[in-house]
């Protein structure tokens, strides 16, 4: 059972939303490799804000992420893509189903 996730809030800049969006979406054959990450979900609310929100088993598998492909990425590109850094928030899971 997944007790791990991360919550991270991306906000694109002004005419970057695109790109953002595009960035998500290439992303999931990255994580298919993966295999502690047990969900990934790249989204967006609004015109303008993105994220993404996965689930682990395990701290050791939440923290593989953090330093895999996807964190790489995001990092190299936060500063053409993204008006301010990502927030990255931990998060416990109390109930999944």
């Amino acid at each position: 059972m997944e007790k791990y996730a991360l919550l991270a809030r991306l906000e694109a800049k002004p005419g970057k939303e695109n790109d953002v969006a595009a960035f998500l979406k290439s992303a999931l054959p990255l994580v298919l490799d993966e295999p502690d990450t047990v969900n990934w979900y790249g989204w967006q609310i609004g015109t303008s804000t993105f994220g993404i929100f996965d689930t682990f088993e395990t701290e050791e598998g939440r923290k593989a992420h953090l330093a895999g492909k996807i964190a790489e990425a995001l990092m190299a590109n936060a500063g053409e893509l993204l008006s301010k850094d990502p927030v990255i928030e931990f998060v416990e899971l109390l109930a999944v189903k």
